[in-house]
């Protein structure tokens, strides 16, 4: 899955690229498919996205009134389901680093009168603009992957972390099944990249998307990496055969 590169590149998918030039190239990606994200996720995943989203933020440490950082949260699909955890007298701040992202889920939200307690802010979650120990919990879904630094963004999430807050991760991940592994690898390969070109005019970014899962740390890796970030108590859940995983930790 994920092995080193060449200094000074990074991955793009399969490629190797100078790092400087990740986000542009991520952040093209996201602007080409924005206004058929979610319509995208249904069909890539069989609806079951949703059912990991949900499962996601019902096992997370959060109450009313809690303040919540949600990155790579542009499409506000995570945000609504934390506004109901944290109650109107939360808040639930949601930071991508893609400007149409986050109209495009602003929008949405916006449509169906959900405004009071969210605030979108534009990031980099390598760089968050928040003062140290702000949130109660900082969650990221199918966003670290393609975060150029991301053992940067890890430290970040633990600095703007209160003292015992939670940073929660969903993440696409290894399968566990080598019986599955084939079928996996068909579905990704063949069926998205089509699925992308007839839906969303742009076979390339899902092709992106795919690799991109391949080259993401796998599950015990990610798990060092949050405690060389400074978590405690980090461990994670694979659901769906290990098509994705929660990873968990706490800021000391």
């Amino acid at each position: 899955m994920s092995e080193d590169t060449r200094p000074g590149t990074t991955h793009f998918g399969y490629r190797d690229v100078p790092v400087g030039e990740k986000q542009k190239l991520v952040g093209e990606v996201f602007s080409s498919v924005a206004s058929k994200y979610d319509v995208m996720n249904d069909l890539m995943s069989f609806g079951i996205h949703r059912i990991w989203k949900r499962y996601f933020v019902a096992t997370a440490q959060v109450k009313r009134g809690d303040r919540v950082l949600d990155l790579a949260g542009g499409t506000g699909d995570i945000a609504v389901l934390l506004k109901n955890r944290v109650g109107d007298a939360g808040e639930v701040v949601v930071g991508d680093i893609n400007g149409d992202m986050l109209r495009v889920g602003r929008d949405r939200l916006t449509d169906r009168g959900l405004v009071r307690g969210l605030d979108w802010v534009q990031c980099n979650a390598q760089a968050l603009p928040f003062p140290d120990a702000s949130f109660d919990l900082v969650t990221i879904a199918f966003g670290l992957r393609n975060v150029t630094d991301k053992d940067a963004a890890l430290r970040e999430m633990n600095r703007v972390l209160r003292p015992g807050g939670q940073a929660r991760v969903l993440e696409f991940s290894q399968v566990t099944a080598d019986w599955f592994r084939p079928l996996y690898d068909f579905h990704s390969f063949n069926v998205l990249p089509k699925l992308g070109a007839m839906i969303a005019g742009d076979e390339g970014s899902y092709r992106y998307l795919a690799e991109s899962i391949r080259k993401h740390p796998p599950q015990r890796e990610l798990q060092g990496m949050m405690e060389a970030a400074g978590f405690v108590r980090s461990g994670y859940r694979n659901l769906s055969n290990g098509i994705v995983a929660i990873h968990t930790g706490y800021r000391a």
